[in-house]
């Protein structure tokens, strides 16, 4: 088992940069293909990023490629978000997820943070 802890979250103006981090506990870090997905009030919990278990391999949702990278640390046992030229659609409570799949489906990450709040103002 694994548990999450987002952070990094803030009000930031449109076109700025943000950088989350997310800090896993336990042993097997590295185990896990880890993503990133957010929830917009009144929406349905999207995928953002994610990344391989050796971070090797990234995938991302196609409004956010160019803007967002993600990358992991596993010595650190942390997982970063890095989102650049952000917009007042970027908006959401970002969640960082654990999983075994390198998928963008929410029914393949089984560990979940509580969430960090992103909001960007236009």
């Amino acid at each position: 088992q694994v548990q999450l802890v987002e952070s990094g979250g803030r009000l930031v103006q449109a076109g700025g940069s943000l950088r989350l981090s997310c800090a896993a506990s336990g042993r097997t870090f590295s185990s896990y293909v880890m993503g990133w997905f957010r929830q917009s009030p009144g929406k349905e919990r999207s995928f953002v990023a994610g990344i391989s278990r050796s971070g090797g391999s990234t995938f991302y949702t196609n409004s956010v490629k160019g803007r967002f990278t993600t990358s992991r640390d596993n010595a650190k046992n942390t997982v970063y978000l890095q989102m650049n030229n952000l917009k007042p659609e970027d908006t959401a409570v970002y969640y960082c997820a654990a999983g075994d799949m390198e998928s963008m489906s929410t029914n393949y990450y089984d560990y979940w943070g509580q969430g960090t709040h992103v909001t960007v103002s236009s």
